[in-house]
């Protein structure tokens, strides 16, 4: 019959390798995942058929605009990424390590919609509208369309709003 402090250095034992097997085992996309804060102003968007509201996220680092949305396998439909790029430039992105499809809104400095493009998965493929924006924002495939977002639209945030103005 095995002692109760046997049993219990084995349990520990047990505990420990179970411990030491996870902490080895390959990480799940989603949790190598960039989560930044929510902003508390919601982005509009103006569209033909009235005004949508999301809930962003906002890049503005360097580093966060490197790794936006790389690794999420998931998102609420109402959420996205907003990319300020901190001046007005040609703009080209990838969805190398993204599993979700995207929209991808390139929106000049004047807060409006230049194109809208698609995002394929872990693509290294240039997503870029040919035009000089100041800002992208990343959707989950088919929200502008869901939503009646179209080039032209305006968005509205505090964040193209400070570059826009209020027009």
């Amino acid at each position: 019959m095995m002692g109760l402090h046997v049993r219990a250095a084995l349990a520990a034992l047990s505990l420990a390798l179970i411990a030491f097997a996870a902490a080895l085992a390959p990480a799940g996309a989603d949790s190598r995942a960039m989560r930044l804060p929510v902003h508390m102003v919601k982005l509009a968007a103006d569209t033909a058929t009235g005004q949508k509201f999301f809930s962003i996220e906002v890049a503005d680092e360097a580093s966060e605009q490197e790794r936006g949305l790389m690794f999420r396998e998931e998102m609420p439909d109402d959420r996205g990424m907003l990319f300020d790029l901190g001046r007005t430039r040609q703009a080209s992105f990838w969805m190398e390590n993204t599993p979700m499809p995207l929209d991808l809104l390139f929106i000049g400095e004047d807060g409006r919609v230049r194109a809208i493009l698609p995002g394929q998965p872990y693509s290294r493929a240039p997503i870029s509208p040919g035009v000089p924006v100041r800002f992208v924002l990343e959707l989950k495939e088919g929200t502008s369309a869901k939503n009646g977002i179209a080039p032209g639209d305006r968005l509205r945030h505090p964040v193209i709003d400070a570059v826009a103005g209020s027009n």
